[in-house]
């Protein structure tokens, strides 16, 4: 357990941040450098719904996907040693943010707007951005989003113009400083 042994007390890394932030990709560097099983929120979600997020949106608003995002999320918290990528609005429920701080070490990948939109522009499944402008609207989620992911971030890590392979190991320096001298 290495890094994680000492690090805030926690067994678990929690990646929050925006979407095209990077946290999945990260998500699963980090797990195999830690040795940990990695787990994805909007993965669990779409596991036990058995139909994909966009379809949930579709069928019960972004309040129904919160509500269900909200249970995956209270359940793989509650699990010890593992690295978990949220979706980005996970921090909007007051639940989610107390089940990530006091659960896990929280890791927020911070990327520009401008990243974003480059990041996404050919994604699927990205239901807040399926009308409209998506720069606009990606700005918009950032203005409501980024202090909920300042507040319950343990680690900041920009991500604005890097790979998945010095992310992942700028947040295992982090998590190495987190854990103190040996």
């Amino acid at each position: 357990m290495g890094i994680l042994s000492g690090m805030l007390g926690k067994t678990s890394v929690f990646l929050i941040g925006p979407m095209g932030s990077g946290k999945s990709a990260v998500g699963r560097q980090l797990a195999r450098a830690l040795n940990l099983p990695f787990h994805d929120s909007d993965a669990e979600v779409e596991r036990r719904t058995g139909v994909d997020i966009p379809f949930i949106f579709e069928k019960e608003g972004e309040a129904g996907f919160r509500q269900r995002e909200r249970e995956a999320i209270e359940a793989l918290t509650a699990t010890p040693h593992i690295v978990l990528a949220t979706g980005g609005g996970a921090v909007l429920l007051e639940e989610n943010r107390r089940a990530l701080r006091e659960r896990g070490c929280v890791v927020y990948l911070q990327t520009s707007v401008t990243q974003q939109a480059e990041r996404v522009r050919h994604g699927r499944n990205r239901p807040l951005l399926s009308d409209g402008d998506a720069a606009t609207r990606l700005h918009d989620l950032m203005q409501l989003r980024a202090p909920l992911y300042t507040q319950i971030a343990d680690i900041v890590i920009p991500t604005d113009g890097r790979r998945v392979p010095g992310v992942a190991e700028h947040v295992l320096r982090e998590l190495a400083a987190l854990s103190g001298p040996r």
